[in-house]
């Protein structure tokens, strides 16, 4: 998983999504547009977040840990129990 990179600000962030809420798009496979970051925030619980190409990438995110997604990568995100996130988006 790569890092946010020096310079991108945010400019739009979602509703904070649970277990029940989380739009079924996030759940299969889907991509950012070029030159779009997004950072996965979790505010309760954990969530498996895969990426799927480049190269599978599997990475469980917590309060503590979370997760970037580089523009144009192919990635997936699943509740694992009780979850709340939100995805604030960079560019």
């Amino acid at each position: 998983m790569q890092s946010l990179p020096v310079g991108v600000t945010s400019y739009k962030q979602t509703p904070v999504f649970d277990e029940n809420s989380v739009p079924s798009g996030l759940l299969k496979a889907h991509q950012t547009k070029a030159g779009t970051w997004g950072k996965i925030v979790v505010l309760e619980g954990k969530l498996l977040y895969r990426i799927l190409q480049p190269s599978v990438e599997e990475v469980v995110l917590n309060t503590t840990r979370f997760g970037v997604v580089a523009p144009e990568e192919l990635h997936e995100v699943k509740p694992l129990g009780r979850v709340k996130f939100y995805v604030d988006f960079h560019r």
